[in-house]
């Protein structure tokens, strides 16, 4: 492959856990959150790089990251994905973006 030709942008489905952090806009009492999230990249490796960079933008503390792979990934593993899923995923690719698509607040006891 020349430097001229470009690897294809895909888009991957993320959870990612985050902690507290001041400023982070999670609920009170909240002690951390799981965000699923949607992010491009030529590879799984550079959705995660972009997507924890944008959270940490975003003043939140990105803890762990899980991949669930592309959309033909979770086909392949029986997930169902809705209309509004795919439109998120679809978008995240037009943009070249990060889609946080869902976020889980956690409380501890």
């Amino acid at each position: 492959m020349t430097e001229t030709q470009k690897r294809s942008q895909q888009v991957f489905t993320l959870l990612v856990e985050v902690g507290r952090k001041p400023g982070d806009g999670l609920p009170e009492g909240a002690t951390g959150a799981a965000l699923m999230c949607f992010s491009s990249g030529v590879d799984e490796a550079e959705a995660v790089r972009e997507t924890v960079a944008i959270l940490k933008q975003a003043d939140l503390a990105p803890l762990d990251v899980t991949g669930y792979g592309t959309l033909a990934d979770r086909e392949a593993d029986g997930h169902e994905i809705d209309a509004e899923e795919r439109a998120l995923m679809d978008r995240a690719l037009a943009e070249n973006a990060v889609i946080v698509a869902q976020m889980t607040p956690f409380f501890g006891d």
